[in-house]
């Protein structure tokens, strides 16, 4: 099989990369990247591994394990009746209705409040001038753009601000595969999300560092995710550091708590 073949095959049977990952006993963060393209040339055992899986004649889907021996059908195509809502659907939402498809199933999105919005621009300026300063090779982007996290059709999220080092990683118009840096900002309709489900798919799906950056209690929780680090904990009177740039840039949150101060006061 193709590396295309696998890819539509996984799509198919309704895998994620992580699924994928286990049933294969190859690492995440290698799927990810040899279905993102990244990976030029996987070692043949890897793609055997793979192949063993997704192979037409495997005889389990994601839900299911059926006992040695056992024969059935292979899976049947897959599709939002059983298996939840794909990009397609996501897609064909009217442009006003604001989700993120999360393993098949749409969460809505609230439009931000004016705090809200402005505390990410201004982690955003900083990430930008950072690199403009530099001449750097990393994009950070803002909230709305898709990403889509797990490179499949599951899973379409708009983090607020992120960055983004690969180029590859621009596909039609959206983000295909895992931000390297994730900042969300939490307000209270998102917060559960944020802090719970949030963390699980980007750490899963090979996020660097997340930041939880919350303009009531005036934190930011920084998961560093690539080294497995125990979280940090930080108050908006500190300038955090970026790791995924080695701590070269800092943001200061001293300054988005006075520029936005009036904004919360209301």
């Amino acid at each position: 099989m193709t590396i295309e073949e696998m890819r539509n095959r996984k799509i198919e049977l309704g895998f994620t990369n992580k699924v994928l990952a286990e049933r294969a006993g190859v690492p995440l963060g290698t799927v990810q990247k040899i279905f993102s393209g990244e990976t030029k040339a996987p070692r043949q055992a890897t793609l055997k591994a793979l192949q063993n899986v997704l192979a037409p004649t495997h005889l389990y889907t994601v839900s299911e394990q059926l006992p040695a021996g056992l024969i059935r059908e292979p899976a049947p195509a897959y599709s939002a009746e059983h298996s939840g809502y794909t990009l397609a659907d996501y897609l064909a939402l009217p442009e006003d209705r604001r989700v993120e498809l999360i393993d098949g199933e749409f969460h809505e999105m609230y439009a931000p409040t004016t705090g809200h919005q402005a505390t990410g621009g201004f982690i955003y300026k900083q990430l930008l001038d950072h690199v403009l300063s530099r001449e750097g090779s990393c994009m950070p982007l803002m909230s709305p753009v898709d990403v889509q996290l797990d490179c499949d059709d599951r899973t379409v999220v708009q983090p607020d601000v992120m960055i983004i080092c690969e180029t590859e990683k621009f596909r039609g118009g959206r983000v295909f595969g895992a931000p390297d840096f994730i900042a969300e900002v939490l307000s209270p309709s998102t917060r559960k999300k944020d802090m719970t489900l949030k963390l699980y798919i980007y750490s899963n799906a090979g996020v660097r560092e997340y930041w939880m950056v919350d303009p009531d209690r005036q934190t930011v929780i920084v998961y560093d995710l690539e080294h497995e680090d125990i979280p940090k904990i930080f108050s908006f009177d500190d300038k955090v550091p970026v790791m995924v740039w080695d701590g070269g840039c800092e943001i200061d949150f001293p300054l988005i708590r006075d520029h936005t101060r009036v904004l919360f006061e209301q």
